[in-house]
């Protein structure tokens, strides 16, 4: 079982670069991590809709066959950090991958949110896409603390 972190765009800011990586180091002694990071669609000449389904089929192309594909998306479900934990340790038993998406500033495309077996809504709040993969990252660390029964260390 292979997680995948899919996300539009590399963090711009530092100082939250820096947290994601932390926390996709921690994630990845309890889950192997793959990380793909896919261009931003400039978004000077193109409407909205236009960036997400670009933004789309590049994230679309880097999905692997078989794997269980996560949406962060708002309006999805939420789980609190012990059902999150159980849900992707049932996917571990299961043998399959899960990839997690995250779309860039507008969002992911409804053509990839419709293919989704499961669409995850990280925080009640519209995060920033670099936000949002922060906050993923550290429930992933989280969830591998969680379901070896471990101390979740600061």
């Amino acid at each position: 079982m292979h997680v995948l972190l899919v996300a539009v765009g590399k963090p711009r800011h530092a100082a939250i670069a820096s947290a994601i990586a932390e926390y996709e180091t921690r994630a990845a002694r309890y889950w192997p991590l793959v990380r793909v990071e896919v261009r931003e669609e400039p978004g000077r000449t193109a409407t909205p809709a236009l960036i997400r389904e670009r933004e789309g089929e590049r994230l679309a192309a880097k999905l692997p066959a078989g794997a269980v594909l996560v949406c962060c998306d708002p309006g999805g479900r939420r789980m609190d950090s012990p059902a999150f934990a159980e849900w992707l340790q049932t996917r571990r038993e299961a043998g399959r991958d899960v990839a997690f998406v995250i779309g860039g500033a507008y969002g992911l495309a409804p053509s990839l949110v419709a293919r989704a077996a499961l669409r995850l809504e990280l925080a009640p709040w519209t995060l920033p896409h670099e936000l949002a993969r922060l906050v993923l990252a550290e429930q992933l660390y989280r969830a591998g603390t969680i379901v070896r029964r471990e101390p979740y260390h600061k």
